[in-house]
């Protein structure tokens, strides 16, 4: 069938984004990998790129275009080339919807300029060790001071991706306290420099996947944050949080789908390659069938997402919508995944191998941006049940 999702303008940035990746990031991915991040200069070529001014508005030096689709050629690409970005898809895929939805004019002139050209890079500090799915419960504090000039954070944040490498992190933190009736009343955001006197990185986790994004622990001891850096209205922040949830959604589920994409081609490449018993292990029987069922299975996937996505960029994804295509295009590629590692053999296991990152790096996407089991809370709660 023939995909309609693209244009030509997307497949010209496909071609740039396929040679960059080639020359800039498999020849030092091993790299990468081993040293649990990318580098911190690394970013700046994908600011040079483009990379994270599409959406942005020209005036601060984007390309202005509202669309989500370059984004979604960057999960293709990256995918079938079995690397990663490091922190990067937080920097555009979490952080900016924040700042374009809720920075004035003004910040919007202090923040952009530098977080298109990758001077800046952004991250967004929502759980903390005691709350994963239930941000209500975050216990972070952000006081204003007597004299009203800034606020007084202090708390601590965990699973931060990005957090190594950040210059700036929306923080949300508790500035009044829940009420009986509304326990997600009274939480807040604000854009931190991590410069700022008393904010310290705590460990660089040690991820089962995803190895090239810096993830880390955060901590916050009477920093002071400008009252000139809260981003949209104080105590509204949970609503906000709820508002961008449909796209970081989408983001997860189109990701997925593409790492399926991607584990049926390195499958059938090492299929055909592989010789066992005096012939190529595409040859079995078996091995047909199990890449045609995935093949079938990632067909749908990229339905799901591509329908996910038109209506993501025209504004019409609902928060079920955006549920149920994560909770299918993740366990999808779960399924996919595994079998295409199993077609692999023992070398499937070794690190070497894209398919065995591709394996650990799939896992967190029925985890992360909610679970599969809160998706499907969601999905039932719509469906009236």
């Amino acid at each position: 069938m023939r995909r309609t999702v693209f244009n030509e303008d997307h497949e010209a940035f496909r071609e740039t984004l396929r040679a960059f990746i080639e020359a800039e990031v498999v020849p030092v991915y091993d790299d990468w990998f081993a040293a649990g991040q990318a580098p911190r200069d690394f970013y700046y070529k994908l600011g040079d790129l483009g990379v994270f001014g599409i959406s942005v508005p020209e005036e601060f030096g984007g390309a202005g275009l509202d669309t989500h689709k370059f984004e979604a050629v960057l999960y293709e690409e990256t995918a079938r080339a079995g690397v990663q970005f490091g922190g990067s898809g937080v920097h555009v895929l979490l952080a900016l919807p924040y700042i374009k939805m809720l920075a004035t004019d003004e910040q919007k002139k202090w923040y952009l300029p530098k977080f298109v050209t990758g001077e800046e890079m952004w991250a967004i500090a929502m759980t903390e060790p005691g709350t994963g799915s239930d941000l209500a419960g975050m216990k972070t504090t952000a006081r204003l001071s007597e004299d009203g000039t800034h606020y007084v954070l202090n708390g601590s944040k965990t699973f931060i991706t990005g957090g190594v490498h950040a210059d700036k992190v929306i923080v949300c933190a508790r500035t009044a306290a829940p009420t009986a009736e509304d326990r997600r009343h009274g939480i807040s955001l604000f854009a931190v420099d991590t410069k700022s006197e008393g904010y310290s990185i705590g460990r660089k986790l040690d991820k089962l996947g995803l190895r090239t994004s810096d993830t880390a622990e955060l901590a916050f001891v009477d920093v002071k944050v400008p009252v000139e850096d809260l981003l949209g209205e104080e105590n509204k922040g949970f609503y906000y949080l709820g508002h961008n949830l449909a796209s970081e959604r989408w983001g997860i589920a189109f990701g997925a789908y593409a790492q399926a994409k991607a584990a049926v081609r390195f499958a059938k490449q090492y299929v055909q390659d592989r010789t066992v018993f005096g012939k190529p292990v595409a040859h079995f029987q078996n091995t047909k069938f199990e890449l045609a069922a995935c093949q079938a299975e990632v067909d749908a996937a990229e339905a799901v997402a591509d329908r996910a996505l038109e209506a993501l960029d025209a504004g019409e994804l609902t928060p079920a919508e955006a549920a149920s295509a994560k909770l299918f295009c993740t366990e999808v590629a779960h399924r996919v995944i595994d079998r295409c590692l199993q077609l692999h053999g023992g070398y499937g296991y070794m690190n070497e191998y894209p398919i065995a990152r591709l394996y650990a790096d799939n896992r967190v996407n029925r985890i992360y941006g909610g679970t599969s089991e809160i998706m499907k809370t969601i999905i039932a709660k719509d469906m009236g049940l």
